[in-house]
């Protein structure tokens, strides 16, 4: 192998590179209210358009795609790493490959299709799942060079701030887009996934035309075999969490606390969700003092348990005290999981083990999907 390719991403930063970090996180927030739209109009488009009769299929279809794509992403971002000197090229490609499945399915959608036409719009759907899966996972594999390897929790908390704030928004957010409507929704999901993929890909860039100033021998001759059963079972441990919480937690927690209060289950929800943006900074101290390890299989442990007493509580105190105890649980499992997931993986298979944590994460929320469509 070329040394003079690798030697461009072995450098070693000693603080928190922070403008690449919160040009990432502006890319991981736009990539969450793609997700908030596509969640929001897929039913709709599928009754407008007639292919109800399709769900189930492509329910599946998406499980799959999810699962699957992002370690394809990885392989071919490690091999780009190693050509190119980074992993830049895919992040940019998938980046305007979803820009322009955005605006098709704007463009289509304002056209309003005919008979033949309409046909188009599954197969937009399907593209618009890869797209956004494919430059996921390697854009995300970029923390770990915006980070020293002791301070990806702290980093990974600003990662999880920006995801459960956009998604404590998300009925404002619906109620936006349903006011706008589906063509101009896509048309400003494809410029807001461009615009923080550029700024992304600007501020990357300046990393790897510099010098390193410290080369890390010990990555560029790493021989340690990457754990994938581990970290795959790391993704799946926060995608089971995190599926039952969107999915089963608003009305479980309309219910129980009926008696209490007379807030709608999504609101609820909303709480939640606030408090673990709140809680992600000090949650990282907590990580980086005790390590990721540590944290990862006490929070998981705990979790564990809350989620069994949130499904078997009916009581409104215990779903209270169940819930605050979860909320802090489900922060440290969040923040300590792909830091740890990073850590057990060989330098040569950084993208493609991340790659492996996205795939674990998405699989549980394909078989609920799957099973709610049934």
């Amino acid at each position: 192998m070329d040394n003079s390719a690798t030697s461009i991403e072995t450098f070693k930063t000693e603080k928190i590179e922070w403008k690449q970090l919160w040009s990432l996180a502006a890319l991981y927030g736009s990539i969450v209210i793609g997700w908030i739209a596509y969640h929001n109009y897929q039913p709709k488009l599928l009754v407008q358009f007639n292919f109800t009769d399709f769900t189930f299929l492509l329910i599946v279809t998406q499980g799959i795609i999810l699962t699957i794509t992002p370690l394809i992403a990885g392989k071919i971002g490690d091999r780009l790493r190693f050509k190119a000197g980074h992993r830049i090229p895919i992040i940019s490609s998938g980046i305007s490959f979803a820009a322009m499945v955005f605006m098709a399915v704007a463009f289509t959608l304002f056209s309003n299709p005919g008979e033949v036409f309409r046909w188009i719009l599954p197969l937009l759907i399907v593209l618009w799942l890869v797209a956004m899966s494919i430059f996921t996972s390697p854009a995300l594999s970029t923390l770990e060079l915006f980070t020293p390897i002791d301070k990806l929790p702290r980093a990974m908390a600003v990662l999880t701030i920006v995801a459960n704030l956009v998604y404590s928004m998300e009925p404002v957010i619906v109620d936006l887009i349903d006011y706008v409507g589906a063509p101009v929704t896509f048309m400003i999901g494809g410029a807001a996934v461009f615009v923080s993929g550029y700024a992304l890909k600007k501020n990357s860039l300046s990393l790897f035309t510099n010098n390193p100033t410290r080369p890390r021998a010990e990555f560029k001759f790493d021989t340690t075999r990457s754990d994938y059963k581990y970290i795959f079972f790391l993704g799946v441990a926060v995608g089971i969490p995190t599926t039952l919480l969107f999915n089963y937690f608003p009305d479980i927690l309309e219910s129980n606390l009926s008696s209490m209060v007379t807030m709608e289950g999504k609101w609820l929800l909303v709480i939640a969700l606030f408090f673990s943006a709140v809680l992600s900074l000090p949650a990282s101290n907590y990580v980086i003092k005790v390590g990721t390890t540590k944290s990862f299989w006490w929070s998981f442990a705990i979790n564990s348990v809350c989620l069994i007493l949130v499904f078997s509580a009916g009581s409104a105190i215990v779903t209270i005290l169940t819930m605050i105890v979860f909320i802090v649980s489900f922060t440290v499992l969040s923040i300590s999981s792909l830091p740890l997931a990073i850590e057990r993986a060989n330098y040569f298979e950084k993208v493609f083990c991340v790659g492996i944590f996205f795939s674990g994460m998405a699989l549980p929320d394909g078989i609920v999907e799957a099973i709610q469509a049934l």
